[in-house]
């Protein structure tokens, strides 16, 4: 991958292959940065443990289906409540949930796209921060990553513009201090489709396999290959 990202034009003066001031840079060596967050959020009250599968969410009558989203919004099934504030977990593996703030308005200002607004609760919904299979979920590793290596910009694709809302109630929560964001667009096939590996898209090494040069990559919105 290191190799694939040189050919493509990145370069970096810190990482896994040649150290630096804010490491260790592999995520398996930050778990007890991921287990003093995860325990912070708990002591705040912010998360909870849920039960539920994928199964059983995309399952629930109610819950709502955005077209870009990965997964059905939570219905709130483990969700404690006045009714019944301590849910009984009847199985021993679990996941953290995050409970967002319903209502709430998350604003911030993208460098690319502009302003942004999303409604917990509505445009997305309690999202899960730690695994049962006891590993951080996606969006408490990347906040816990970025404040501790002091990032101040992120750019990433636009199809995390979504995730940037949850992140910055988890930075709110833990009480760091956010990074710019800097949603890009999506590198596209021919027909408009996004490069992804469910899709079976051709990997950047693939790619260069096949022929293709670097600045063809970086320029195009939509890049077509014909060999």
């Amino acid at each position: 991958m290191f190799e694939d990202l040189r050919w493509f034009g990145f370069g970096w003066q810190e990482g896994p292959d040649c150290g630096g001031a804010f490491g260790p840079y592999n995520q398996s060596e930050r778990m007890p940065l991921y287990r003093s967050a995860l325990n912070q959020l708990l002591a705040g009250g912010w998360i909870y443990p849920c039960t539920c599968s994928r199964k059983d969410i995309q399952a629930a009558a109610r819950a709502p289906h955005a077209a870009d989203e990965d997964e059905p919004r939570y219905p709130g099934t483990c969700r404690p409540s006045p009714d019944n504030p301590n849910p009984e977990i009847r199985i021993p593996k679990f996941n953290w949930r995050f409970r967002v703030p319903d209502g709430e308005q998350v604003v911030f200002t993208d460098g690319n796209l502009g302003p942004q607004r999303f409604v917990a609760g509505v445009d997305f919904g309690d999202f899960v921060v730690w695994r049962q299979d006891d590993v951080p979920a996606y969006q408490l590793a990347v906040a816990v990553d970025d404040a501790a290596m002091r990032i101040t910009e992120v750019v990433r694709g636009a199809d995390l513009l979504k995730s940037t809302a949850r992140q910055l109630l988890i930075y709110r929560a833990l009480g760091l201090p956010p990074p710019e964001f800097f949603h890009c667009p999506l590198l596209t096939d021919a027909t408009g489709v996004r490069l992804a590996k469910r899709h079976d898209a051709l990997s950047l090494r693939a790619l260069r396999e096949r022929g293709a040069v670097p600045e063809s990559l970086r320029k195009a919105d939509r890049f077509s290959l014909h060999l």
